[in-house]
C-alpha cells in the first residue's frame, strides 16, 4: 500500500471516528484577553477489531525544501521541524515533519505522548501535540482511532545521537477562516503555523 492509499485509510477512519465520536471541549491555554480556548478532540471507544485493519508504519513523504516552522528546545536540545500543514476536505488538519536528537546520547521521545489515559497505550510517539486556534480561542487535541491509538508517528524507540525521523499528526480541522495556529508539544517552544488547503 502506497503512501496516498494509507492516508485515504486514515481519512476514511478519522471521517467515522469524527461522525460517531464524542468531541470533548475543555478549556485551553492562551488567548486574548484573559479568555481562555477550548480544547477539541474526537474519539471512539473500541469497537471490535476494526482498528486492526489500520496501516502500520507507513506516514506521508516529506517535501525536503519546505519548513513552515524550526524550533529548538526541551530538556534534551530537540530539534522539530514542521514541513506541512495541510486542510484535508474529510474535516482533519494533517501537520508533518522531521524531528532531530541533539542530546549528544540516546534520547527516548515518551514524554511526547502526552498525559492522556486513553493515549496511554501509545508509548514513544506524537500523542501529545495540540495545536492551539488562538482568533478562534480554541485547542485542538490529536485525533484517535477506534482503538484509542493515535493518528499520528509511533517511534520505534529511543533515538540515536543526532537522529532525525519523519513524523506526522492528525488533529480536527479548525474553520476555514483560521490559517494559522499554534502548535505544541511536550516542554518544545511553540511554533506558529501557517495552514495550507489539500487538493
Amino acid at each position: 500500500m502506497n503512501v496516498r492509499q494509507t492516508m485515504k485509510a486514515r481519512r476514511t477512519l478519522t471521517a467515522v471516528a469524527l461522525a460517531t465520536g464524542l468531541v470533548l471541549t475543555v478549556a485551553g491555554c492562551g488567548g486574548d484577553g484573559g479568555e481562555k480556548p477550548e480544547a477539541v478532540s474526537s474519539s471512539s471507544p473500541a469497537e471490535g477489531n476494526e482498528a486492526e485493519d489500520k496501516p502500520k508504519g507507513e506516514e506521508p513523504k516529506v517535501p525536503e525544501e519546505q519548513v513552515l516552522a524550526e524550533v529548538r528546545g526541551g530538556a534534551d536540545n530537540t530539534t522539530l521541524t514542521i514541513n506541512t500543514a495541510v486542510r484535508d476536505e474529510g474535516g482533519f488538519l494533517t501537520v508533518s515533519g522531521k524531528v532531530k536528537n541533539g542530546k549528544g546520547g540516546s534520547w527516548n521521545p515518551t514524554p511526547w505522548r502526552g498525559q492522556e489515559k486513553e493515549l496511554s497505550g501509545n508509548s514513544a510517539s506524537m500523542a501529545g501535540a495540540s495545536l492551539v486556534d488562538r482568533s478562534g480561542k480554541k485547542k485542538y487535541l490529536i485525533l484517535r482511532d477506534t482503538g484509542g491509538r493515535c493518528l499520528c508517528t509511533q517511534f520505534s524507540g529511543a533515538f540515536k545521537a543526532e537522529e532525525e525521523q519523519t513524523w506526522f499528526a492528525q488533529f480536527p480541522a479548525p474553520p476555514a477562516e483560521t490559517t494559522e495556529v499554534d502548535f505544541q508539544i511536550a516542554d518544545m517552544p511553540v511554533a506558529t503555523i501557517e495552514i495550507s488547503d489539500g487538493e
